[in-house]
């Protein structure tokens, strides 16, 4: 039988998008992501021999790796087609150690389309080392904060009864931003401002427009309370209003650059209101094929993108779309946007794979969330490809006495790219033409009050705005960072903002405190561009590592050593005893050095957590017939009780939509059943966590965890997830 070749990709959709094309002389395969990573139950870093890391294969991938043994014998050539990123390379490499493939070749595609596949197969490379050494550099810092850090918060934090504690060295650079956002908001003082429009009009006939008043002898006017405002409005109303210019010009306004990771998930969140970690679910699914009149087709290219390139066949077909659906002036240069840091150009703008499968056209082989993504990275695109819109833009200035004002407007002129992306925002009433010197008529005065904002709480969009302007972190890591934050209810969502919680402002006080280069959104920043700099072959990946770890081993052995801080000038009202800083799972407050005789405690955070109130639900409680409310405890989880309590006490966990409690998923771990030999579950029950076999029922050994267990099986996950993706 004649000999095939063979291709491993990540994904089992993506050998169902690749058989559509690729004929019966390949192999596919699928090895379901990595297939290698650090054991769960240590540290497996030798930091003291070059930061050597022991891997081994992942319990679970054991049995993928036999069937892709099984499927190699009869491959020839094999093509190892991971994602095109550090984490895809990795993967490669993994591949090629674990299966001790020697002559493996390595290829890649940004989009999974015939014309992609086959060129990548024509021009097969070598595993790109730097890129491995980078995602490695990164992998073994995230192991080396998670597993030394998470143990010392539970020490330092935790209680029994509470869910794990974890720290990571991006989790908690976006802690402490949403943390410092909280406390400016608190610590904001609002000042009362007035505005005053007039409503003008050059003669009876004409609808009448309006004028903002702006200066007052050449200086701008500052109106602080009501009486200032009606003083001017009563002076106002006894001048004579007059053009003083009117200008008519054109504004060109271009549209965005095609979507990458960090925009498609903003504008996913502001749009849709998606979270960061939908937005790439559902990208992941459109990039890996999706079921259609053609077969199994990919339908956008890779979604983990800080490029804005566009290939130079994608655009030539988009402009070919444009002049054919909308006229041959409409056709634009491209737009490029500004290249972010330590983007990576060889990569591409997400975009729709083919321009000429159009949201209609796709929309009935979609669900909801996937049409409404495809749609608007479908959008985008295209208008990235248009001309900008044209606008007619209309000035007037108006003088009333020793008063000035200004009105403004704005209508379209040439659409360009709004024939796709329409702003309804952008429309307003032309002004009427006006001649200077010409007279108005004032039609009414309307002074309005308002007050300056504090600045908004971080939502998903801004947040990885913000994570990616500071450098911290890169695509593959936004959607899990932030999902983590939620996991360890450092943060809840109001109004799909997110506010830390008592727990949240606890951890990150701690680490502020004691570990503040650790968490320096700078220094963060500096190591990703170290890291930028391995990937590049500029950098040795060991050299990163030891330029890191003394600092942070010398911080962990003062912080595992230091006692409470002292509370200077402060003594205990009750007993006159020492009054010290003190943490714990409910938040910062200060203790009296004769605990547990004297049992006197203060909050220490403040006012920056107000309590929400209570918000009734339609139900009533089942032990005494009072209103039943949503409650938010100590440590920001939310649950239902009693009105009536302290009186009734009755409380019940918040449910899903569905009817059913939220419950943390299992962890599987390396550690063997001493009964049957199977490996324990960490699992999670009314009385916390602790260790189950997995063989469960069939064997029904349990165990304690302890907290430190629990620590290091958390903090593997978390630092898995921040280098891992989605």
């Amino acid at each position: 039988m004649a000999k095939k070749a063979a291709i491993i990709v990540e994904s089992p959709t993506k050998t169902r998008t690749l058989s559509r094309f690729l004929g019966d002389e390949y192999i596919l395969l699928s090895s379901g992501g990595h297939v290698r990573d650090l054991p769960e139950d240590e540290l497996a870093v030798d930091v003291e021999n070059g930061f050597r890391p022991h891997y081994q294969v992942i319990p679970h991938q054991r049995g993928t790796l036999d069937k892709i043994r099984d499927g190699l014998e009869a491959a020839e050539q094999i093509y190892l087609a991971s994602d095109p990123d550090r984490e895809g390379e990795a993967i490669a490499w993994h591949l090629m150690e674990a299966l001790k493939l020697s002559d493996a070749r390595r290829i890649q595609f940004n989009e999974i389309t015939e014309e992609a596949v086959k060129a990548a197969l024509e021009s097969p490379g070598e595993i790109d080392l730097d890129r491995v050494n980078a995602q490695q550099a990164r992998r073994i810092l995230d192991r080396l904060v998670g597993y030394k850090l998470s143990p010392l918060l539970w020490k330092k934090i935790g209680s029994k009864g509470t869910t794990a504690l974890s720290a990571g060295r991006v989790q908690s650079v976006a802690l402490r931003l949403i943390c410092e956002r909280e406390q400016e908001i608190a610590a904001f003082e609002p000042e009362e401002y007035w505005s005053i429009d007039a409503l003008l009009t050059p003669d009876q006939q004409t609808p009448p427009f309006t004028a903002e008043l702006k200066t007052k002898d050449d200086e701008e006017v500052k109106l602080t309370n009501e009486e200032q405002a009606q003083a001017t409005v009563d002076d106002l109303k006894d001048q004579t209003f007059l053009v003083a210019k009117f200008e008519q010009k054109t504004r060109r306004r271009a549209a965005q650059p095609p979507f990458i990771t960090s925009t498609m998930q903003r504008q996913a969140a502001a749009d849709l209101h998606f979270s960061a970690r939908k937005t790439m679910r559902i990208a992941q699914q459109l990039y890996e094929g999706i079921d259609t009149d053609e077969g199994t087709v990919g339908l956008i290219t890779y979604m983990r993108t800080d490029s804005t390139r566009v290939a130079k066949p994608a655009q030539n077909q988009a402009r070919k779309y444009i002049r054919e659906e909308y006229g041959d002036e409409y056709v634009g240069k491209g737009v490029r946007g500004k290249k972010a840091k330590g983007a990576q150009e060889a990569h591409e703008c997400i975009r729709p794979t083919s321009v000429f499968r159009t949201p209609d056209k796709m929309g009935k082989f979609l669900n909801k969330g996937q049409a409404a993504l495809y749609e608007l990275i479908w959008r985008r695109f295209v208008a990235s490809q248009m001309k900008p819109a044209v606008y007619n833009q209309y000035t007037a200035d108006i003088t009333a006495g020793p008063y000035g004002l200004r009105a403004t407007a704005s209508t379209v002129k040439f659409p360009g790219f709004l024939r796709v992306l329409p702003d309804k925002k952008e429309e307003q009433q032309p002004l009427p033409v006006l001649e200077v010197g010409q007279q108005l008529q004032l039609v009414d005065l309307d002074p309005q009050q308002h007050f300056t904002q504090p600045p908004p709480r971080y939502n998903e969009g801004s947040l990885v705005r913000a994570l990616e302007e500071n450098g911290i972190g890169r695509p593959s890591t936004y959607a899990p960072t932030i999902e983590i934050l939620r996991q360890r209810q450092y943060v809840r969502m109001r109004k799909r903002a997110f506010v830390p919680t008592p727990l949240g402002f606890t951890v990150n006080d701690y680490l502020v405190e004691r570990f503040p280069d650790i968490i320096d959104v700078e220094f963060t920043a500096r190591v990703e561009e170290d890291l930028d700099r391995v990937e590049r072959g500029e950098q040795q990946w060991v050299a990163v590592l030891e330029s890191f770890y003394p600092d942070f081993e010398a911080a962990l052995d003062k912080a595992a050593t230091a006692g409470p801080k002292p509370l200077e000038g402060e003594k205990c009202p009750e007993c006159g005893g020492q009054l010290y800083e003190k943490y714990s799972a409910y938040g910062k407050f200060a203790g009296c050095e004769n605990y547990p005789k004297c049992k006197y405690t203060r909050d220490l955070l403040g006012d920056v957590l107000k309590r929400e109130a209570p918000e009734p639900i339609d139900e009533k409680c089942p032990e005494c017939g009072e209103q039943l409310v949503k409650r938010t405890g100590p440590r920001g989880r939310q649950f239902i009780g009693c009105s009536g309590y302290p009186k009734c006490r009755y409380t019940r966990p918040l449910r899903t939509s569905g009817g059913s409690r939220q419950r943390k998923q299992a962890v599987a771990t390396d550690i063997e059943c001493p009964e049957c030999g199977q490996k324990l579950v960490l699992r999670y029950g009314r009385r916390g966590p602790f260790l189950g076999c997995g063989g469960y029922p069939k064997c029904k050994f349990t165990r304690s965890v302890s907290e430190e267990e629990l620590a290091q099986l958390q903090a593997k996950g978390d630092s898995a997830s921040e280098e891992g993706g989605e």
